[in-house]
């Protein structure tokens, strides 16, 4: 699993580092929930790494929580992210730790061990992707979800996906989501015993909606059968999979982009060759990272008239919740594998 994300061309938030978590003493923070900082008296508190896991606490936990997302935005990397003394004091002080675990957000896992008291869900442990490489974890219940550590996937997540090894990017299956939806309202019901029926309903609810989105993405296969693209960094595998569409990104060019290190001459050429000779139907380009390889992929593209699908890591300003941003990424793979 690499260290650090792809060559980010914004800056990556550096903070003071979690050598302070004994400070503080109660860290909640000041703004609304789903993607922004917790606040309100009396409501749960609750401490996600990013906002795509802090959206979904949101949508099962209503107006019950308070729902801090460390980051928020796209310049925040979690791969390289480094946790401040503020980030370490609200994790001590939250009654729920939602992160994604897989090697993926590893500074949150450091967070969570300095916080034994909080109750956690891990998405990475709930999905078991980890058991399709004979490592990481399968929990059935919420009880064992806590109980394992972040370290224990950092050298799990990867590339050449479509090769067997495991995909850390779990937000983007949806079975995972539901899973970690219920493990929420589980979570939530411990803290919250009168409001365990709301929490039940809402994740029936965001899972009723998260059906509907499955059955758009298997129309994509069925509609588009035999459909190929090539992928700047593969966050967006498990969307594929599920769409039945191929992956014929080169598996050298993924690897050196995950692991930030020069593409081979012979990857970039076939890559671009690919995309120039539209012996794909589109490319999946990973906004969140930029390098010179991927800027010329995606040069080639536009000029070949090649339908590129932007998707993201963390939910973009202005959008409101998990459904409505991963609505968008599949109506948008749609649409290009239409043309």
């Amino acid at each position: 699993m690499r260290a650090s994300r792809a060559r980010r061309l914004f800056p990556v938030v550096a903070t003071a580092a979690v050598t302070a978590l004994a400070l503080a003493a109660c860290g909640g923070g000041d703004g609304g929930e789903s993607g922004g900082q917790s606040g309100g008296e009396g409501k749960i508190q609750v401490v996600a790494s990013t906002n795509v896991w802090g959206s979904v606490v949101s949508a099962v936990g209503g107006d019950r929580v308070a729902v801090k997302s460390i980051i928020d935005d796209p310049s925040g990397d979690p791969h390289s992210y480094e946790a401040s003394a503020e980030d370490a004091a609200d994790a001590q002080s939250a009654q729920l730790l939602v992160y994604n675990g897989g090697g993926y957000d590893e500074f949150f896992g450091q967070l969570a061990e300095q916080a034994p008291d909080a109750r956690k869900v891990v998405a990475f442990d709930l999905s078991g992707k980890g058991d399709d490489a004979g490592e990481g974890h399968s929990e059935e219940s919420p009880e064992s979800h806590e109980s394992h550590a972040e370290e224990g996937h950092a050298d799990e997540g990867g590339h050449g996906h479509e090769h067997g090894e495991v995909n850390e990017h779990v937000w983007y299956d949806l079975h995972t989501v539901e899973q970690v939806a219920d493990a929420v309202a589980t979570r939530l019901g411990e803290a919250d015993p009168q409001g365990r029926q709301a929490y039940t309903a809402n994740a029936e609810s965001f899972k009723t909606e998260l059906a509907q989105l499955e059955t758009r993405i298997s129309d994509i296969g069925t509609r588009h059968p035999d459909s190929r693209v090539v992928a700047t960094e593969p966050v967006a595998h498990y969307l594929l999979e599920a769409a039945k569409v191929t992956d014929a990104t080169p598996r050298d060019f993924a690897e050196a982009v995950e692991n930030e290190t020069d593409v081979p001459v012979a990857a970039q050429q076939e890559m671009l060759e690919l995309v120039s000779g539209r012996k794909v139907d589109a490319v999946v380009n990973n906004v969140q990272t930029v390098t010179p390889a991927t800027e010329k992929v995606i040069g080639e593209a536009r000029g070949a008239g090649l339908a590129v699908v932007d998707v993201t890591e963390t939910l973009p300003e202005g959008t409101t919740g998990y459904i409505a941003w991963m609505s968008g990424q599949v109506d948008a793979l749609a649409g290009a594998l239409s043309k």
